[in-house]
């Protein structure tokens, strides 16, 4: 019985990370009149790293990882923040919203359940597999069913390659922690990854920061970035690697499908977007598609291959 909370506990986990990150779609328009978006992006995971190095030198007493592990973390923080987060900018730019929101979201899941076999020992269940395409039939249902359909036009190709390419790469980055997982606490390894896909990120920033205007802040601005830093970067990331760690990646990164739900009601409620029938229904079968997926009943520690 006890386990079978545990396991409740971190699927409730799994979904305030995903409201969190999809309310944020609405939320950094507010800094984005004032950034750029690689200089608002770099502020995010910058800002959160005292926070994050205070708040694990406070509860475990150090800091350190063996030296051994600085390369797999400074490579994990490259492609799971770096390259992630700019491949997530140009994306938006070279294709449609409704496009990127669609390939960036639901393929990622699949990846993972398909690639978990060679990190963990998890494999793709009957459940998993039914569950996660009924969920994946009510990210289509939001996305599509919303005023900008899909755009199969050959001017959006370069943005959907590398929105596909953030679900691949996101994929593999959040399977390339479970085994540092193992051996640190999901606090440590998010903050060692993070500190070298900042540092890494810097450089891109170099020719924003001129275009700043402060004397545009207003309270919307500090809000988004207080809300980048301390909830987007620091809670989520350590509440979703702690979850993922105990509930499994595969079954884990289907829980992203509440993320166009949240974007779709956040634009609603600050920007007065219509919420039309269809995306309605779209949420309500992500719903039955992760909760019939959170019913499965297996242990909530993935093991580590290898």
């Amino acid at each position: 019985m006890d386990d079978v909370k545990n396991t409740q506990f971190y699927y409730v986990g799994l979904i305030l990370v995903a409201i969190i990150w999809g309310v944020n779609f609405g939320i950094s328009r507010f800094a984005m009149e004032v950034f750029s978006p690689e200089v608002f992006v770099f502020l995010r995971f910058g800002l959160a790293l005292p926070i994050l190095f205070g708040v694990l030198k406070w509860t475990e007493g150090s800091v350190k990882v063996e030296k051994g592990d600085l390369l797999k973390l400074a490579i994990i923080g490259f492609f799971g923040v770096t390259v992630l987060e700019i491949l997530v900018m140009y994306s938006i730019k070279f294709t449609t919203l409704a496009n990127a929101s669609l390939l960036n979201v639901a393929p990622w899941p699949i990846f993972a359940a398909l690639f978990a076999p060679l990190f963990t020992k998890e494999v793709m269940t009957p459940r998993l597999a039914i569950g996660g395409f009924v969920a994946l039939i009510g990210v289509f249902l939001i996305i599509l069913g919303g005023k900008d359909g899909f755009d199969f036009s050959s001017q959006y190709m370069l943005g959907n390659i590398l929105a596909l390419l953030i679900s691949l790469i996101g994929a593999l980055f959040n399977l390339a922690c479970m085994p540092l997982m193992k051996k640190y606490s999901p606090l440590r390894v998010s903050a060692w990854y993070i500190l070298f896909g900042s540092l890494l990120l810097f450089p891109v920033t170099l020719g924003g920061w001129q275009t700043i205007q402060w004397n545009d802040f207003t309270i919307g601005v500090w809000g988004a970035i207080a809300y980048n830093v301390i909830l987007c970067t620091v809670a989520a990331f350590v509440i979703w690697n702690l979850s993922m760690n105990k509930v499994g990646a595969a079954k884990s990164n289907f829980y992203r499908y509440f993320v166009p739900a949240a974007a779709a009601v956040t634009g609603a409620f600050f920007f007065n977007e219509q919420i039309l029938i269809t995306q309605i229904i779209g949420g309500i079968v992500i719903i039955f598609g992760l909760a019939w997926i959170a019913m499965e009943r297996k242990p909530i520690t993935a093991e580590v291959s290898g």
